[in-house]
């Protein structure tokens, strides 16, 4: 009887270090996406020097690329930032303190800070992404974040925020 409990007790220690094991390697993956998506909306910001509108604006090839990457996470953006609710459209809203809106992505404009600033400005993006198990489901959201290299008289309008 004792070899047959702890027969019991080991197999259930072994499923538990698989577990941990699935989870860990289900939230490299995740991440690793999430980066990727990332990387990829701060590349095309650059390229278009800003957070543009039109057919072949910045916002119109982020929405595109999300859409065609099955990307369709949302969240609450901080104060302050630019969310996009729709990913069919090309409106960007402005954060106010108490909204708890659900956007796609966010966009900060943010005023470099060097001491001759020339109105050059950089862009951080938020993204979110599920951490996820293939049983379990959906555990909870995490986002990323990043920034772009200084950009000079950047081609949108929108407000910039002192750092």
């Amino acid at each position: 009887m004792r070899e047959g409990i702890g027969g019991v007790w080991l197999t259930q220690l072994i499923i538990l270090f698989i577990l941990i094991f699935v989870a860990f390697l289900a939230l490299s993956l995740n991440y690793t996406k999430a980066f990727k998506v990332k990387n990829e909306l701060l590349t095309i910001i650059e390229k278009r020097e800003g957070l543009t509108t039109g057919d072949d604006g910045s916002i119109a090839i982020i929405n595109n690329y999300l859409k065609s990457n099955g990307y369709f996470v949302t969240h609450a953006c901080p104060e302050g930032s630019y969310g996009i609710r729709d990913l069919n459209n090309q409106s960007v809203n402005l954060v106010s303190k108490n909204d708890r809106t659900p956007y796609y992505y966010c966009v900060t404009k943010i005023k470099s800070p060097m001491s001759n600033n020339n109105g050059n400005v950089y862009y951080k993006v938020n993204i979110f992404f599920y951490f996820n198990l293939p049983i379990i489901g959906d555990v909870f959201k995490f986002d990323v974040s990043g920034s772009t290299e200084n950009i000079i008289r950047s081609a949108d309008s929108l407000h910039a925020e002192e750092e």
